[in-house]
């Protein structure tokens, strides 16, 4: 479960995309985040899209792992980290602005058959949208 986790979080946070990230998950992985700009994504295939597309504007985007752990008793891995990057590229809501972002985030990757059935985004939304110009 550790491993697994760590392999498919490696790959999201890098741009895989879905392709990269879909061995480490079930097919109908859902995912969940109480955020305006996830609001209308609800699979973990279109999360992991989304964030292959975030690396467009934000090219240097990467990731800083504050803390990883894992619960069997619950099935459940958490990944704390910090996302780090600065919007250089096109594709953004508005033109490069060149402002950094430095977000704090947490992934709560529960499994079921050995694989990601979900994933909850601890997220604030606001706070990075605003760092980077966006908001």
């Amino acid at each position: 479960m550790t491993e697994t986790a760590r392999a498919f979080f490696e790959a999201c946070e890098t741009g895989k995309g879905w392709d990269g990230c879909a061995t480490y998950c079930n097919a109908d992985a859902s995912f969940a985040c109480q955020s305006g700009a996830l609001a209308d994504t609800h699979t973990l295939e279109a999360y992991a899209e989304w964030m292959k597309g975030l690396l467009t504007p934000i090219p240097d985007g990467h990731y800083e792992l504050k803390g990883f752990a894992s619960d069997e008793d619950r099935s459940i891995v958490l990944a704390f980290a910090v996302f780090h990057g600065t919007q250089s590229g096109p594709g953004g809501p508005v033109d490069p602005t060149g402002a950094n972002v430095a977000s704090d985030y947490v992934y709560a990757m529960e499994f079921a058959g050995g694989k990601i059935a979900h994933m909850t985004k601890i997220w604030n939304d606001g706070h990075a949208l605003a760092q980077l110009g966006w908001a």
